[in-house]
């Protein structure tokens, strides 16, 4: 199904089978004159309109598209989610001992070199869990949206 349209009247929509052809423009053509005939075109065609001058009405399927571009976004946040969690799982057992470690800086308990050695090596293991952590916590924050779009999109439609 082809449809057409008129430039003065872009309200009048003028459907004939099969696809854009000469063929479908005359029959569109033939319905046009019938319009014209029954009174029911608002505005006058000047003479020598033609086929030719009919717009082909295109469908659009802008709100599919953007419906899956959310579903498409809505999984890579609820994925780099996953991956997020899985990261601050895999370094919060280290960081929570460096960070037990850290009270010692506090006391006025003696330390040794060695201890300060590992100390400091351990302040990257913090740090990278801290801010695995915060990005965690961000993304977990946007996932509730994304999962909202995910159980819009499962829902089956009511009978």
């Amino acid at each position: 199904m082809v449809q057409y349209t008129l430039a003065q009247s872009p309200e009048i929509i003028l459907s004939v089978p099969g696809k854009d052809s000469a063929k479908a423009r005359e029959k569109a053509m033939d319905q046009l004159m019938k319009l014209m005939d029954e009174g029911q075109l608002p505005t006058e065609l000047e003479d020598g309109f033609g086929p030719q001058q009919l717009i082909e009405v295109k469908e659009t399927s802008t709100e599919t598209t953007s419906d899956e571009d959310a579903i498409t976004q809505a999984v890579q946040v609820l994925s780099n989610l996953a991956t997020l969690k899985l990261k601050v799982q895999e370094s919060r057992t280290e960081a929570m001992e460096v960070r037990k470690a850290v009270d010692i800086l506090f006391s006025d308990k003696s330390v040794t070199e060695e201890e300060i050695t590992r100390l400091k090596e351990g302040f990257k293991v913090l740090k990278n869990y801290a801010q695995a952590n915060l990005r965690y916590q961000e993304a977990r924050a946007k996932a509730e949206q994304a999962r909202q779009v995910l159980d819009q999109a499962l829902k089956s439609p009511e009978k």
